[in-house]
């Protein structure tokens, strides 16, 4: 399947909690969009594989996405190597994706700072003709990267609104109970004393305020993003 948008995150639950309704909002707007989990997630504190597999099923449901595929590394010992690229690459050059979502490349978590450049690696790699790896060659035309829950003063190059489909995000991660059931921190969130649920909204309506939304999610692109009509341009100044 060839798709318009592939995100690609360490664990399962990693695309939900970033960028989630963004994922969702694509598939309302008529693209094919896709998830790309490097790891199962079994040396999470909490669940299992089996279980986590299971819940990324039924997280994928809900946003609506049309694939879903496990490169299967080693959870808490993912590495960028030939033969880590080379099964991300792989799976690069089958979905074909015209944009890809990376993890921002800075991080607590080890697996996400090296997802970030495993992936942005791959994505590069995969376009070359002679390179050792299944399929045919294919370089994605963008890449960008979640900033959701960034502490670093990165301001944001866009933000999506989503809040038709903020529904929908909040529902996929719902699905991970084995994780997010009680928790007051998860990944790259830190606790604040809300439940989890709730500080997800609180940061994504800080988002949304930022677009004069109610619910949004922040990307950062290296490439200064073009514009073509000054005048249609929005976010009021005043």
């Amino acid at each position: 399947m060839k798709l318009d948008l592939l995100a690609i995150a360490a664990h399962p639950d990693d695309a939900e909690l970033t960028c989630g309704g963004t994922l969702a909002l694509a598939v309302q707007q008529g693209h094919k969009v896709g998830i790309l989990d490097l790891v199962a997630g079994e040396a999470g504190t909490h669940g299992s594989a089996a279980k986590r597999a299971q819940e990324s099923g039924a997280a994928s449901k809900a946003l609506g996405v049309h694939a879903r595929a496990n490169a299967g590394l080693a959870d808490a010992h993912l590495a960028n190597t030939d033969e880590t690229r080379r099964r991300v690459i792989t799976l690069i050059r089958r979905f074909r994706p015209r944009i890809v979502i990376l993890p921002f490349p800075v991080g607590r978590h080890p697996d996400h700072r090296v997802a970030s450049e495993l992936g942005r690696d791959a994505c590069y790699l995969a376009g070359l003709e002679k390179y050792d790896a299944p399929g045919r060659p294919h370089r994605p035309f963008k890449v960008l990267y979640a900033l959701a829950y960034r502490e670093d003063p990165v301001k944001p190059t866009f933000v999506v609104d989503i809040t038709s489909t903020f529904a929908a995000k909040m529902k996929a991660i719902r699905c991970y109970r084995s994780q997010f059931e009680g928790a007051r921190n998860a990944g790259e969130i830190f606790p604040t004393g809300q439940h989890l649920y709730e500080l997800i909204e609180t940061q994504s309506a800080h988002y949304g305020s930022l677009i004069r939304a109610r619910f949004g999610e922040p990307f950062f692109a290296h490439e200064t993003m073009r514009v073509e009509d000054v005048v249609a341009l929005e976010v009021q100044s005043m």
